[in-house]
């Protein structure tokens, strides 16, 4: 008996020391519970946050400005016209007698080219011979009898007066012998004209009579043109310049022209002269070149597109046509400051290309211009730039 009561003693002891050391071990397991629940609940609602935050924020796709490598082709449609061109109309009446060269053929300056029959400038000429020689009779008259007074004036047979008359009968009868001489010479030198010649080396590109045709005289309505006569050795390229390229396209530059007709070729030409001056109704400037044309294989009076390769202009940048904003305020870009926030600049167009410009003026190589702004972007703006997989390339 003595020995049992301490043993039994002992045993709510250690129970009691079990029971303590398992709810400790529940507390702290619970606590650790709690602890990691709320640690996660806060990870979460702190993720939650930066990404509500960041998806408030607008994504925008960055691009850099590119400067041109080289200077832009400027394409404009053009006419060919021959150096010199002369249309032949006829300074006699009458009827053509025989034409001596078509059209295509080329002539040297002061060939035949067409004879008119004149008979009624015949019959002037002969009229006007007739009067000269009836001038020159009554002058020999008047010469004589002047001869004669003048010797009995010596006798004083005549008096002073008789004598000055005759005198000056003499005079008016050579006057008439002069007014007569240059009638015929003037008939003469009209007669001239009845034989059409070229005016200088050339190809003849029209002819619009034929023997027996009735000639009028003249270049105006009552006259017709008979040939035509045009230089086509080197011939004249004359364009439209847009204003704003106009100072870029000067004497003494280069120009490629090509034509219909031979699609694989292409013709140097120069510049020579330039209007200086806008057509108002246009808003272009005439432009002159030359093209040398010795085989003709160029036609004067055809169309052909001149290409003009432009320099590369300082300070001109260039950006796809999707990065413009056009408003209230004018043609603008959006751009990113050092912070990141928007920042509107207002450019001007040099060139359009249709999908991208080139920028002249606002803007600088330098700076991140944002493609495809979204609506609503204002001045200062926070923005969060897209990643590359996000951004879609420019088309």
């Amino acid at each position: 008996m003595l020995n049992d009561t301490p043993v039994t003693q002992r045993q709510p002891r250690v129970s009691g020391w079990r029971a303590n050391l398992g709810l400790l071990i529940a507390l702290v397991v619970v606590a650790a519970v709690v602890f990691v629940g709320l640690t996660a609940r806060a990870s979460e609602s702190k993720d939650l946050k930066t990404w509500t935050d960041a998806q408030a924020l607008p994504s925008v796709i960055v691009i850099s400005p590119a400067a041109p490598t080289q200077g832009s082709a400027l394409i404009l449609p053009g006419r060919l016209e021959a150096w010199s061109r002369a249309a032949i109309f006829a300074r006699v009446g009458g009827y053509l007698k025989s034409w001596k060269a078509d059209i295509g053929a080329k002539v040297k300056a002061g060939q035949l080219l067409a004879e008119i029959d004149t008979p009624e400038l015949d019959q002037q000429l002969l009229q006007a011979r007739a009067d000269l020689a009836t001038a020159k009779a009554n002058a020999t008259l008047s010469q004589t009898s002047a001869k004669r007074w003048q010797a009995m004036l010596a006798s004083d047979s005549v008096s002073k007066q008789e004598v000055d008359e005759r005198n000056g009968d003499l005079a008016a009868k050579l006057a008439q012998v002069q007014a007569a001489q240059a009638n015929v010479e003037r008939l003469l030198a009209t007669k001239g004209f009845q034989r059409l010649t070229a005016p200088f080396d050339g190809v003849v590109t029209a002819r619009s009579t034929d023997v027996g045709a009735l000639i009028n005289a003249g270049s105006t309505a009552s006259g017709q043109e008979l040939f035509a006569v045009s230089d086509v050795s080197r011939l004249r390229v004359y364009v439209q310049v847009p204003q704003s390229y106009a100072p870029q396209v000067k004497a003494g530059a280069t120009a490629r022209l090509s034509v219909p007709e031979y699609p694989q070729e292409q013709f140097k030409a120069t510049v020579i002269a330039s209007a200086d001056s806008v057509n108002a109704s246009s808003g272009s400037t005439l432009v002159q070149l030359q093209v040398d044309n010795p085989t003709g294989r160029l036609l004067p009076g055809a169309y052909t597109s001149v290409r003009f390769d432009l320099p590369i202009q300082p300070n001109v940048v260039r950006l796809p046509a999707s990065a413009l904003q056009f408003d209230a305020q004018g043609m603008r870009v959006a751009t990113l400051d050092q912070n990141d926030h928007v920042l509107f600049k207002t450019v001007t167009i040099a060139r359009d290309f249709g999908d991208s410009v080139e920028i002249g003026s606002g803007l600088a190589a330098t700076d991140r211009v944002i493609d495809t702004p979204p609506d609503g972007l204002n001045d200062n703006d926070p923005v969060q730039i897209a990643k590359p997989a996000e951004a879609k390339p420019h088309g």
